[in-house]
């Protein structure tokens, strides 16, 4: 039977080692996403990716907050993050630095993220948007183009915390 590993030997990071390691060139764009929880969430997934930072967009909660800590159990201390009173504004803000903005959305013509290929060199953003709503269609318009999530089940619709672990786990393979 495998010996059951104890804390260190899983090698986490300290955050002050998570903060000087070297980071994926993705930043996280929450398109005014209202729950806390879905917020906390994406934070974690973000350390566990090592994502350069999180930018969280008009009505999207920002830390410190109890229900955002609940779920990302420390993450808010090791990812950077920065409010930004518009998605719209951090899109451009974005581009303007040189990153590939894309929407994680359901349009046609969209690109199935099974088919979406990074360019290694390039920087990227990726954009959720709310859990009603989605990702605005002026947000659409800025973006380079939207990646779909294929999905094949009846409801064709994931909870946004879950779309951003499907997609950063795609992505950042292609960085491994």
């Amino acid at each position: 039977m495998p010996q059951k590993k104890t804390m260190p030997d899983l090698e986490r990071k300290t955050v002050a080692e998570f903060k000087d390691a070297v980071k994926t060139p993705i930043v996280v764009v929450l398109d005014e996403v209202r729950s806390m929880h879905n917020v906390g969430s994406v934070f974690r997934t973000a350390d566990a990716f090592l994502i350069e930072a999180i930018y969280l967009c008009g009505i999207t909660p920002t830390p410190p907050h109890r229900d955002i800590q609940k779920t990302a159990l420390g993450a808010t201390e090791t990812v950077t993050w920065k409010h930004v009173d518009t998605t719209l504004n951090a899109v451009i803000e974005l581009k303007q630095n040189g990153y590939v903005v894309y929407a994680i959305e359901q349009v046609h013509d969209s690109i199935m993220l099974h088919d979406f290929t990074l360019d290694k060199n390039m920087k990227y953003a990726f954009v959720f948007g709310n859990e009603v709503h989605g990702v605005s269609q002026a947000v659409i318009k800025e973006c380079m183009g939207v990646i779909e999530i294929p999905q094949l089940g009846s409801k064709h619709s994931l909870n946004i915390s879950v779309s951003a672990g499907v997609v950063l786990w795609e992505i950042s393979k292609q960085y491994l």
